[in-house]
């Protein structure tokens, strides 16, 4: 190790996802292991603002593997945005001899924590902490794989009602600018449908697939829709289109909304978590700074946050081809 780091913080920031105490725990116990202080920041950026800060030891995160959300809490921080806002912020880390950060969060978090760096020369390293799984650099996100198993069930049991009533669903998932959850789930689930952003499939298409699914003598008909879709303007729409269109099918929408960031992360978002809370930590003592923590073919790397940031993820395609043919 080549750091000077005594002390490190550690918080959590944007919307919550399965997989954020998992981490906080993997980096408060690495903390300890190295013979490191580690403090936690509470609400974000607003209580780095604030000095909402407590020290946390091994034993101070016990019983928080399994648990969704984030014992550290989460808020939005205007105030944050700002330079006078972000020296508040430098002063109460020093006063409290913090010398280094991890967060754990998206795109708006790491920004944040890359514009503090540049101003400050403060060293900061990201864990990925978001179900969308829209951050460069990484192959998954943590909570991206609970997610997709919470909307899988979901949907199992939505099938249910479905053959029961021979209707037709539409089934909004989270995904404003990208489609990782619905494409999976998608396929995951069996659905008859598949609506990305990325691939606008357009209403008429929409129309002749749901007219091939009943004409094969398909009862029910299951859609999942991105919310972020461009092929209607909300899916409430796309079931009125339908319904005009296609009277023969009784047609019903479900929205499963936040219900996807919450629960028990699963054993893959935990494991994934610990081991990124430890190479986040062991980064920062090393003497790195202003990169991401992210995994590619099972291995952990690095990525600068500002391409984490600025990149884009890419869907599938291969995914894309198998769900066109498991629809037929």
């Amino acid at each position: 190790m080549v750091s000077e780091i005594k002390k490190i913080g550690v918080f959590t920031s944007g919307g919550d996802s399965p997989g954020m105490n998992a981490a906080i725990r993997s980096v408060v116990r690495t903390c300890a292991f190295m013979g490191v202080d580690c403090v936690g920041i509470y609400r974000g950026y607003e209580g780095m603002i604030e000095g909402d800060f407590k020290p946390m030891d091994a034993r101070s995160v016990n019983n928080i593997i399994n648990k969704g959300g984030t014992i550290l809490k989460s808020a939005r921080c205007n105030p944050f945005r700002t330079k006078e806002g972000r020296k508040r912020a430098y002063e109460q880390l020093r006063a409290e001899g913090i010398d280094a950060f991890v967060v754990i969060g998206g795109d708006g978090s790491f920004t944040g924590a890359m514009i503090f760096n540049q101003e400050f020369d403060f060293p900061v390293i990201g864990i990925p902490g978001t179900i969308d799984n829209d951050i460069f650099g990484t192959t998954f996100t943590l909570g991206f794989d609970t997610a997709l198993n919470t909307v899988v069930e979901a949907v199992d049991k939505i099938r249910d009602t479905a053959s029961s009533h021979n209707r037709l669903f539409f089934v909004e998932v989270m995904g404003r600018d990208v489609g990782h959850i619905a494409l999976n789930a998608g396929v995951g689930a069996g659905a008859e449908e598949i609506l990305i952003p990325e691939e606008n499939l357009g209403l008429d298409r929409l129309l002749e697939s749901l007219k091939r699914s009943k004409e094969s003598g398909k009862s029910s008909s299951i859609v999942i829709v991105a919310e972020g879709d461009k092929t209607g303007k909300n899916v409430f729409e796309l079931k009125e289109y339908v319904e005009e269109h296609l009277p023969i099918y009784d047609v019903r929408v479900s929205v499963l909304g936040h219900m996807q960031r919450g629960g028990p992360p699963s054993c893959y978002d935990r494991v994934l978590a610990s081991r990124m809370g430890v190479k986040a930590v062991e980064s920062l003592l090393e003497g790195k700074t202003s990169l991401m923590v992210g995994v590619q073919d099972n291995r952990l790397i690095l990525t600068p946050i500002n391409k984490a940031i600025k990149g884009h993820t890419k869907i599938d395609k291969e995914l894309i081809r198998v769900s066109e043919i498991m629809t037929t």
